[in-house]
């Protein structure tokens, strides 16, 4: 399956892929273009009309409001997400030039059409909140830029649906369990199930792209995915105190998006059966998780040292993760 290579290479972005045709699929291949075929023809199926949406729900709740706290709460972790919406509007245009192949170039150039919404009606929605979107923070920000301003598709990829969106899904669930605010809450559903098709497009690409690195590519694709899950990290760390005001606890972030990822890789194992099924990244990524967002919770001093040395035995398997001690807490709960 031809993929494409960087957008700024030569016959590429700005230019018409006239060899799109050329190549024969594997039966493997075939299905997983037969499914991204299908990403477009749900997507036209299911598209929704962002103004009459958040119209008719503001009709139904009325305007939305909250204490100060909290509409500044809600406000400034919302903004993140309406400038990740511009940002995914960017990228997956830059997918749809980029990749070659007709069917994840339809899938990509359905997103397009998606985040254009998503990022307006948020616009909307913030408005009616009655706060206006200050610039992204350093971390949220260098996690957008990094997957804008990369040249290989498979990091454009994995910043793109396997991080970016997956994040964006787990906040969208919590936020609409917690019923923090009517309006938003009925409205994260119409997000939710164009982000989820947007997910598609990676785990069907990824898996591919990362099968035909060399070492060298390899390491340094490694390299980037840590990079980004740390930076994305430090952006929730940030995001920390807007989300306890609203009642959410990081650390359900966190189990959420890790249940999300192991649904995610037991479908790329699926489709290809040499997938790791504990990456070395995913045991990184929990441990980096215990340091950050200690089992101890929110507000409890725990020493550096002590961080370190819990962080290494969640990666090590000797110290439950984040989404083990959550579960169990959750399952021990009247």
């Amino acid at each position: 399956m031809n993929l494409g290579g960087s957008p700024k290479g030569p016959g590429r972005a700005g230019g018409l892929p006239f060899d799109m045709f050329d190549g024969a699929y594997t039966d493997a291949e075939a299905r997983r273009a037969r499914r991204l075929e299908s990403i477009y023809h749900v997507g036209q199926d299911r598209i929704w009309d962002g103004r009459a949406v958040l119209s008719s729900l503001v009709e139904k709740h009325g305007r939305p409001r909250l204490g100060d706290r909290e509409t500044r709460a809600l406000g400034r972790i919302f903004s993140i997400i309406m400038w990740g919406e511009l940002a995914a509007w960017k990228i997956s245009a830059q997918l749809a030039d980029v990749l070659v192949d007709l069917e994840p170039k339809m899938a990509a150039a359905s997103q397009v059409h998606d985040e254009a919404r998503h990022f307006y009606v948020m616009h909307d929605y913030l408005e009616a909140l009655g706060y206006r979107p200050p610039p992204l923070d350093f971390w949220s920000r260098r996690v957008v830029e990094m997957t804008l301003g990369t040249d290989d598709v498979g990091k454009k990829l994995m910043g793109m649906q396997l991080t970016i969106e997956t994040i964006a899904l787990t906040i969208f669930q919590r936020v609409r369990e917690m019923n923090v605010e009517p309006v938003l809450s009925e409205l994260l559903p119409y997000y939710e199930r164009d982000e989820a098709r947007h997910v598609g497009l990676g785990t069907q690409l990824v898996p591919a792209i990362v099968k035909d690195m060399g070492v060298r590519q390899a390491i340094d694709f490694v390299l980037f995915e840590l990079d980004l899950l740390f930076s994305t990290l430090m952006g929730l760390k940030a995001m920390e105190p807007d989300l306890l005001s609203i009642g959410v606890d990081p650390r359900s972030i966190l189990a959420i998006g890790f249940r999300k990822q192991t649904e995610l890789n037991r479908e790329m194992r699926h489709e290809f059966p040499w997938f790791p099924e504990d990456p070395p990244v995913d045991r990184a990524f929990h441990g980096m998780c215990e340091a950050l967002f200690p089992t101890e919770g929110s507000g409890v001093r725990v020493p550096p040292a002590r961080r370190v040395a819990h962080a290494m035995g969640v990666v090590a398997r000797t110290r439950k993760s984040v989404l083990q001690t959550y579960d169990r807490h959750h399952a021990a709960a009247p």
